[in-house]
């Protein structure tokens, strides 16, 4: 009877060790950086997450009109057009990164206020990423 017992607590202890490291082998981290956070940001249309990223100069294209923008400028632009439009839906559709490390993405965000095409664009500058353009366009 002992020596059944020292079989099934082995066989137990053996069970638990493979499901723990099964379990461990399927966890994959999570990397976010600068363009992570910035999709998450348009997805939320959280514009004091968005400005952290913004560049010193912002290029915003908002209804076929384009501008350059101070960031402060930039921010009162976007928490105008994020309150009359909130977010619904977000699709990032396509994404691109350069020899540079300089990131693009292009994203179809529903909004109350209706459907956009949306690019924006992430450029190296000194040691971090900076958002130097934004574009919407009615859909």
């Amino acid at each position: 009877m002992k020596k059944l017992m020292y079989v099934l607590g082995a066989v137990l202890f053996g069970v638990v060790i493979t499901a723990f490291t099964l379990s461990a082998a399927t966890i994959k981290p999570t990397v976010t950086g600068p363009f992570e956070d910035v999709v998450s940001a348009i997805k939320q249309g959280d514009v004091s997450a968005l400005s952290r990223y913004l560049d010193n100069t912002v290029e915003i294209n908002m209804a076929g009109k384009s501008n350059s923008y101070s960031k402060a400028q930039a921010e009162i632009i976007l928490k105008d057009f994020f309150a009359k439009n909130q977010v619904k839906s977000f699709e990032l559709i396509h994404q691109v990164e350069s020899s540079g490390g300089s990131r693009m993405g292009i994203a179809n965000l529903g909004t109350t206020g209706g459907s956009y095409r949306t690019s924006f664009f992430l450029q190296k500058k000194g040691g971090s990423m900076v958002l130097n353009e934004l574009r919407f366009e009615s859909k």
